[in-house]
């Protein structure tokens, strides 16, 4: 007994570096992490990654890149660099819209409510002028909306 005590006595502990054991852990998770992103990003879900980290609080929806197939409702907008954009406008409330006006300072014209079958009441069903005509800061736009 007293052989097994001077024997447990006199073996050192096991060294621990502590700071380097956490240091890969956190390299680990980075790695893991970015790995998770990259991902993400290449499965084309990095739009949506982004948008969320970026905390958007504004609920406008954003412009098309390109014209739908119904040019009733959209608006080909002009930038002072000449660069035209077309904004498809089908489907938005007209809050939406007129705050999307502000943002390409252009003012808002006529809004006329039209009763049509099946169309949520607000949503935007047409505006004036629309595609192929442009609009540029500080045309007059009319919009047609549901009546629900």
């Amino acid at each position: 007994m007293n052989a097994m005590n001077r024997f447990a006595n006199s073996a050192e502990a096991p060294a621990f570096d502590a700071p380097q054991i956490l240091r890969r852990t956190r390299r680990r998770r980075t790695i893991g992490i970015a790995a998770v992103a990259a991902t993400l990003i290449a499965a084309g879900g990095g739009t949506a990654l982004a948008t969320s980290v970026a905390g958007s609080s504004s609920s406008t929806p954003v412009a098309t890149s390109k014209a739908t197939n119904s040019d009733a409702t959209t608006m080909l907008y002009l930038f002072p660099d000449g660069q035209s954009i077309p904004i498809d406008f089908a489907g938005w409330s007209l809050v939406e819209a007129t705050a999307y006006m502000q943002k390409t300072q252009t003012k808002l014209g006529t809004v006329t409510k039209k009763a049509v079958k099946g169309c949520k009441p607000g949503s935007v069903l047409g505006v004036s002028p629309h595609a192929p005509k442009t609009v540029k800061k500080g045309d007059t736009v009319a919009f047609t909306v549901c009546a629900g």
